[in-house]
C-alpha cells in the first residue's frame, strides 16, 4: 500500500494530533496552549475543537478548556483488542474483591502508563475513583510498578528513559535510581505496592499476570483506604490475589 503522506486526509491527521495532547498529566488545555503545543495556528485549533466537541469527542468544561469526552470511551467499549483479557479476568477479579473485601483492579502495559481494562468494586462501600479505560503512572501504581519490573531488561530502561517521573504525593517516587531498587525489589518479592503514592489515603498491592506460555499479560491489585488496608496483612492479600490469578486462563 502507498504510504505517500500527501494523500492523507490533513483535518484527520490534525484532529489526533490534538487528542494526543491530552495525557493523565495534562487533561485539559485552552485553545491557545494547544495551539502552542501542536504547532497549528488558533483559528484551526479552535475550529477542530470545536468540531470535536459536536461529535461528543472532546468536551467544553465550564472553566472553558478542554478535555477528552465520552464518545472516546464508548468507541474503545468496542475494540476487540482486549476483549479477550476482559472476559478471562472478569469473574476470578470479581471472587478477589469478594474475598479480600476491596477494590481489585486489572491493568496492562500501554503507550508507557497503566491502562485498566477490568474493575471489581469493593464490598465494603469505598468506591476507587479509578475507572475502566483510564490511564495512570507507572512509576506511582502498584500494577504500573508490577508492569515494568517484570517486562524485560531491555524494555523496562527504554520505557524509563523516557518516563516522566512526575509528582502526585510526598510519597511519590520522583527520581529514577529510587524506582529502580524498587523495581528490583518488587522483582524479588514478586508483588508491588503503592504506599500513597498517587492518592493520600490510598494503598494497593498488586501482582503480575502470566500466560501459559510465562508471557507477562497484565498486572492485578486490591486497593483500599490507609485506615483498613494494614500491612500487616499484605501477605494475606497476596494469597487471595494470587489464588485468584490462578483462574485466569489466558
Amino acid at each position: 500500500m502507498e504510504s505517500n503522506s500527501k494523500s492523507y486526509n490533513q483535518s484527520i491527521i490534525k484532529a489526533f494530533a490534538l487528542l494526543d495532547a491530552f495525557t493523565p498529566e495534562k487533561k485539559e488545555w485552552g485553545v491557545r496552549e494547544l495551539a502552542l503545543k501542536t504547532g497549528y495556528n488558533k483559528s484551526t485549533t479552535y475550529r477542530l475543537l470545536s468540531t470535536l466537541v459536536s461529535l461528543q469527542v472532546i468536551q467544553q468544561n465550564e472553566n472553558e478548556k478542554y478535555s477528552l469526552g465520552s464518545k472516546l470511551f464508548e468507541l474503545g467499549n468496542r475494540v476487540s483488542l482486549y476483549q479477550s483479557l476482559i472476559n478471562a479476568t472478569k469473574i476470578p477479579i470479581r471472587d478477589i474483591a469478594i474475598n479480600i473485601q476491596e477494590t481489585v483492579l486489572y491493568g496492562v502495559l500501554k503507550d508507557n502508563q497503566v491502562f485498566y481494562i477490568n474493575k471489581a468494586e469493593s464490598i465494603q462501600g469505598l468506591k476507587i475513583s479509578t475507572s475502566v479505560g483510564s490511564y495512570q503512572p507507572l512509576h506511582a501504581t502498584a500494577i504500573g510498578k508490577t508492569l515494568l519490573a517484570f517486562s524485560s531488561e531491555n524494555k523496562k530502561h527504554q520505557i524509563i528513559n523516557n518516563l516522566q517521573l512526575s509528582f502526585f504525593t510526598p510519597n511519590t517516587i520522583t527520581h529514577k535510581k529510587t524506582l529502580l531498587l524498587e523495581l528490583e525489589k518488587t522483582q524479588q518479592q514478586g508483588y508491588a505496592l503503592d504506599l500513597e503514592e498517587f492518592e493520600i489515603g490510598l494503598i494497593c498491592v498488586a501482582i503480575p499476570i502470566f500466560n501459559k506460555n510465562n508471557k507477562l499479560i497484565g498486572s492485578i491489585s486490591a486497593s483500599g483506604p490507609s485506615s483498613r488496608f494494614k500491612l500487616e496483612n499484605v501477605k494475606n492479600y497476596i494469597t487471595i490475589l494470587k489464588n485468584g490469578a490462578q483462574k485466569i486462563n489466558l
